[in-house]
């Protein structure tokens, strides 16, 4: 079968509580799954959509709820590290770009356990230039050779070209699945992914 895709930007809680997860679902089934960066602003921009912080804020107990909810995943999940970012929002555009260029380098694995661990249980700045150059260093990858290759043109096209693909594809907010043509959205989907790569494999 297509390996299942997960469309990701470091700005999302529920793209790390989701990154954490699909370990297992990879361990049970077998598969690997297709990380694909995206710029998470540029979706909600395509699609008219916004954070549930800002959709939700005036809705009584709606995100009570929703910070409850993310407790029991956490619980369920035996995810022990999460920290909301105090710096939160976090412009993630250079975070993302550098995730282009470290897929392309073959480091996307060290890039993301780096950037993860650094927004969601570090709560650093990561789109100071500083923070995001020493983060990486600090993880064995050469933060200031990302950094330069942000700025690349093919690295900034290739960002957008998959914002773009997300969205034609039915993508609104992150996290966001693919198992071939079946998209799923949010980390609580989750279970319904591994059965679907269960079923199409």
């Amino acid at each position: 079968m297509t390996a299942p895709q997960f469309f990701f930007d470091f700005g999302s809680p529920n793209a790390y509580f989701s990154y954490k997860v699909i370990p297992e679902i990879e361990k049970r089934t077998g598969v690997t799954f297709e990380w694909i960066p995206v710029l998470l602003g540029g979706i909600f921009k395509a699609t008219d959509n916004q954070s549930p912080f800002m959709a939700y804020g005036n809705v009584k107990g709606k995100l009570a709820y929703d910070q409850l909810e993310m407790v029991r995943f956490q619980k369920a999940h035996n995810i022990t590290k999460f920290q909301m970012n105090p710096n939160f929002p976090v412009n993630t555009l250079l975070l993302m770009r550098g995730a282009v260029a470290a897929q392309s380098e073959g480091q996307l694995e060290t890039y993301l356990d780096a950037g993860f661990r650094a927004m969601w249980e570090e709560g650093r700045k990561m789109d100071d230039p500083e923070v995001f150059v020493a983060t990486l260093n600090e993880a064995g990858l050469d933060g200031e050779a990302i950094a330069a290759k942000t700025q690349d043109p093919e690295i900034k096209g290739k960002l957008a070209e998959n914002t773009s693909a997300a969205v034609e594809r039915g993508a609104f907010g992150i996290p966001t699945f693919f198992v071939g043509d079946e998209m799923f959205f949010g980390k609580d989907r989750l279970g319904q992914v591994e059965a679907e790569i269960l079923a199409q494999g």
